[in-house]
């Protein structure tokens, strides 16, 4: 995936000069998120094929047996795959639900079932039913347990969130749209140009993910702007293919960037408006601890204070012996 160029003196305001990026992660695609253990699901059903090779040497019922065990070994390894992939997205967000169904877990089940059947000898039961314990362990060990909690979700409306979850999916569709139409025109720097509105199409997927209170304000921008680029796109990539027109290419890549000026200014909007909440939320709580007779640290040039005690971190037993002064003075 391209990725916005951007430096210290970069005015879209790149890493700051300690290094540090103030900028949010950008969204990740679905498709690019993967788990670092997801290669070990193909090399444990690749182990299993004995089970399968092996079945056509069996009578019926040893044939049965075998590749009931290869079967539920893949099926585990296919469960356990995509356990691991909603595990990666479940991390890749600051705000998520576990996963619906824990699909490692069920992995893991099917994997001890699998080789339990496997290593079934007539009159060794509990051997079988050891290696299938051991196995299920063994599988939680290497891939871990599923997420169970919900991550980032005190205070947030499920019903909005469903909903945004379900325009994000739309809008997800669309930007997919635009990369694969794009690719009809064999250029690597308009993918590359895609790509980076894709990622920032995604800034703002990401934003009303965390607040899904803001989404009847950006629904145009994630449903009719993108249909719109999307369109514009698959009818641009149709000529271009054919004329190779400058003036054309020209056009489309002034849209993407009047369209990522809009994106921008929205995630920016929408940051600003929670620090304006939050201000005065903050103003409202100062208003009511003095009413309550907590009042602030007053600055040192009133009082004529030392500056190193103002410093030091006020607990609770200091604000009400503040308080009881106060009192007393009146």
């Amino acid at each position: 995936m391209a990725k916005r160029f951007g430096g210290r003196f970069s005015p879209q305001g790149g890493p700051r000069l300690d290094g540090s990026d103030p900028r949010p992660p950008a969204r990740p695609a679905p498709g690019e998120i993967n788990h670092p253990l997801q290669s070990r699901t193909r090399w444990i059903t690749i182990m299993g094929i004995p089970f399968l090779l092996s079945a056509f040497w069996q009578d019926p019922v040893g044939l049965a047996t075998h590749l009931g065990a290869f079967g539920s070994l893949a099926a585990g390894m296919l469960l356990t795959r995509e356990g691991l992939q909603a595990e990666a997205a479940y991390d890749a967000r600051r705000v998520a639900r576990r996963p619906a169904v824990p699909r490692k877990l069920f992995g893991g089940i099917l994997t001890g079932l699998g080789l339990a059947v496997g290593s079934y000898v007539p009159g060794a039961e509990a051997g079988a039913a050891i290696i299938g314990v051991a196995a299920g362990a063994l599988h939680w060990l290497a891939f871990g347990p599923d997420p169970m909690r919900d991550k980032g979700m005190e205070g947030v409306d499920t019903f909005q969130q469903d909903r945004a979850h379900r325009i994000i999916a739309e809008g997800e569709a669309y930007l997919k749209a635009m990369q694969d139409a794009i690719l009809r025109t064999s250029d690597r720097r308009l993918e590359a140009r895609v790509a980076m509105f894709a990622a920032t199409a995604r800034e703002l997927f990401a934003r009303i993910e965390e607040d899904p209170d803001d989404i009847a304000a950006t629904r145009r921008y994630l449903g009719i702007y993108l249909q719109g680029a999307r369109d514009a796109t698959v009818k641009f990539s149709d000529l271009y293919a054919q004329t190779r027109d400058p003036r054309a290419r020209q056009d489309y890549e002034t849209l993407l960037s009047d369209l990522e000026t809009q994106f921008q200014a929205r995630s920016r909007k929408l940051t600003e408006g929670d620090k304006a909440n939050l201000d005065i939320e903050i103003g409202v709580l100062r208003e009511r601890l003095a009413r309550e007779g907590v009042r602030p640290v007053e600055r040192p040039a009133e009082v004529g204070a030392d500056p190193a005690e103002l410093e030091r971190t006020m607990t609770m037993d200091d604000l009400l012996m503040r308080r009881d002064a106060d009192k007393q003075r009146r």
